[in-house]
């Protein structure tokens, strides 16, 4: 086959790229981009398809862009072009000429690591400048067990721009490592709230450089949750305090990662490698169109993120790009964990050998995604990193978000209204059960009475993200104005905290989508109620540090939950046998209660635990096992020294309420 006209019959495309002889003949293991030195700068970018490549080199004045050279660039056998330019390029920038099919196109490259506002030009980069004071010593927080991880999702944006959030650096990376920071009345907010609510990792969302926000115009409004990726392993510059330089996002970045390194947070890169911004536009295409991408039998673009693309993570040159930029952050960037957006969409495959080279910089690297697609793809069922297909990782740690536990707890998340356990909804209780077990093999769960999945999922519990709401959707208290509008705010305040106790002492990894722990509503200016935020104004999107003043008592219930969970291994068992065998059900006459005892022998200071959900509005009277109790959690507070301490035999349970109860 003549690989530089293959585009004269579309329909043959797909089954060029996926042939073995292709991936043979064309897999490169080179490094590719910009590899610099102060000596020279190799460029390499792999482009089979093309019959030119040429490279074009700029200098910069303020905005202003101008050629200095035009170099021609060498094919090796795999494909990979390659040209070596003499003398110190830092702050160069440069784009390719790629010839395809007798047509010309202008592109940056994929593999930037520095580039101009807007991705417009890629740039050359000196990346040991952009270190910190001290980066080379950068020590990561205490993480021993990958079921030790409270993670908070959040926004760059979201978390400073209020005005009540006493930030300098507002919407900016500088803005999430400031100190200090109070509303008028004195509250923590931001950076010292985070920290005084003591989770392990902080969430981010897409920080890599995304297509939607228009970096030249910051004076405009504008907003976006950045799930519309083009440049992947560039920060993104609207959060930089001058998108214009590409080194100083660089540099912004790495300091709020070693900040929040000093002050006991880890990070957690959001990634979107399922689909780009654009597909028969984007750079991926221009630079060989269509093998980056699924096609569907004719041809055409395949779109199981439904977003207009999904990239193929099975082709192997787009496999070594996840990988390698997956590598890159973890190494330049010192990330501590990656989020995979619709996970479901990459291969099984792939995911292990992330998993691998994940392993080979750091283990204690956290991985975790989306176990679902936006659509059908042409990837088999069965090679698909879905939720159901996690037990086809053994024992490694790759997690999905348990969407059994999260609708379970407050309700179907595209069904506006629905109720679940916490709100009115009936029939959850082997879904609840399945989530306190981290979606793992126990012989008390009833596995075909959960509601999307009918047998475990899990090998171990570091395999599941346990959780009750995330970015999308309704936040958790919005969800609940709408499914329980007959009921009181003093009720639904009562949910909230039933939804963070059942998340919080439960098995697995824990998240927590930020201002869960203030009642976070996203409302827009004509008082309606905003289900997916992703380009809707800072008065939706920002995090109101007011409500921490208005709702402290919720902030101190979901502070002292993850304070007994970080205190407490029982209620984070590091793996399935554990689980199996230390957590025995109980059994009630009534529905909407699940129970259940912990034998934390040997494992936790407290010997035993009872823990008690009662998710009707109305009290129940519960026997206990024998013996004294103490009770750590009730409906009003945690206290792991003891709120008080129980010989009755039975205890009242009261409505939409949570006990925890101890033997120590």
């Amino acid at each position: 086959m003549n690989i530089k006209d293959i585009y004269k019959n579309k329909k043959k495309i797909r089954e060029i790229f996926n042939s073995s002889e292709f991936e043979e003949r064309y897999t490169s293991d080179l490094e590719l981009g910009a590899i610099y030195s102060k000596e020279s700068t190799i460029f390499r970018l792999w482009t089979p398809v093309a019959s030119e490549v040429k490279l074009v080199l700029f200098s910069k004045e303020k905005d202003n862009f101008t050629k200095i050279e035009e170099i021609n660039m060498s094919e090796d056998n795999n494909g990979v072009w390659i040209a070596e330019k003499k003398g110190d390029l830092d702050k160069i920038y440069y784009r390719f000429k790629v010839k395809i099919d007798g047509k010309q196109n202008e592109v940056i490259d994929p593999n930037s690591k520095a580039v101009s506002a807007n991705g417009e030009y890629s740039m050359v980069i000196n990346l040991e400048k952009t270190n910190p004071e001290n980066w080379e010593n950068d020590v990561k927080p205490e993480f021993e067990d990958y079921t030790d991880a409270i993670i908070y999702e959040m926004h760059i944006r979201d978390f400073t721009i209020d005005e009540n959030s006493g930030a300098e650096f507002k919407g900016k990376y500088k803005g999430v490592i400031e100190k200090g920071t109070r509303t008028k009345n004195g509250f923590k907010t931001c950076l010292d709230h985070v920290k005084d609510l003591g989770v392990t990792h902080l969430h981010l969302l897409p920080t890599f450089d995304y297509k939607s926000v228009d970096e030249k115009n910051l004076n405009v409004p504008q907003y976006n949750w950045g799930y519309d990726p083009e440049n992947y392993n560039c920060p993104e510059g609207s959060y930089s305090t001058n998108p214009f330089d590409g080194d100083v996002r660089i540099k912004e970045f790495k300091e709020m990662v070693y900040n929040l390194h000093k002050e006991g947070l880890r990070v957690v890169m959001d990634v979107v490698y399922n689909h780009t911004y654009e597909a028969e536009n984007s750079l991926f295409n221009k630079v060989v169109p269509y093998y980056y991408y699924r096609e569907d039998e004719n041809g055409d673009f395949s779109d199981a993120s439904a977003c207009g693309n999904e990239t193929a993570s099975d082709r192997s040159m787009f496999r070594k790009f996840m990988i390698d930029s997956l590598v890159y952050w973890a190494k330049e960037y010192h990330i501590d964990g990656f989020r995979f957006d619709l996970m479901g969409i990459h291969d099984i495959e792939t995911m292990k050998l992330i998993r691998k080279a994940l392993d080979e910089i750091d283990n204690s690297i956290i991985i975790y995604g989306e176990g679902w697609t936006g659509g059908d793809s042409p990837l088999k069922e069965k090679d698909r990193a879905l939720k159901k297909n996690t037990v086809q990782y053994g024992e490694l740690q790759i997690a999905a978000f348990s969407d059994d536990i999260r609708d379970a707890i407050k309700g179907d998340v595209f069904i506006d209204d629905k109720p679940g356990f916490v709100n009115g909804g009936q029939g959850f209780e082997e879904s609840i059960k399945c989530g306190i077990v981290a979606s793992t093999n126990h012989s008390e769960v009833n596995y075909k009475d959960v509601i999307y999945s009918d047998k475990f999922w899990a090998n171990e519990p570091y395999q599941t993200v346990t959780y009750a709401s995330a970015h999308d959707n309704y936040t958790l208290w919005d969800k609940l104005q709408i499914s329980a509008t007959d009921e009181s705010e003093e009720e639904k305040i009562k949910m909230n905290k039933l939804v963070a106790a059942i998340v919080l002492t439960s098995q697995g990894i824990s998240f927590i989508h930020a201002g869960e722990e203030l009642l976070r509503t996203k409302c827009d200016e004509n008082g309606m109620l905003i289900e997916n935020s992703f380009k809707s104004s800072d008065l939706v999107n920002k995090l109101d540090w007011t409500r921490k003043e208005k709702y402290i008592d919720i902030f101190n219930y979901y502070k002292g939950l993850i304070k007994l969970r970080k205190n407490h291994k029982a209620f984070r068992m590091n793996s399935s046998k554990d689980i199996n065998e230390r957590i025995e059900f109980m059994e009630f006459e009534e529905n909407n209660l699940v129970g259940y005892t912990i034998n934390g022998e040997g494992l936790d200071e407290f010997k035993k635990v009872l823990v008690l959900f009662n998710g009707n509005k109305e009290d129940v009277k519960l026997e206990l096992p024998s013996g004294t109790w103490t009770v750590v959690v009730n409906e009003k507070e945690v206290n792991e020294l003891g709120i008080k301490n129980i010989n009755e035999a039975k205890i009242d349970l009261l409505g939409r309420a949570a006990l925890v109860l101890v033997q120590k």
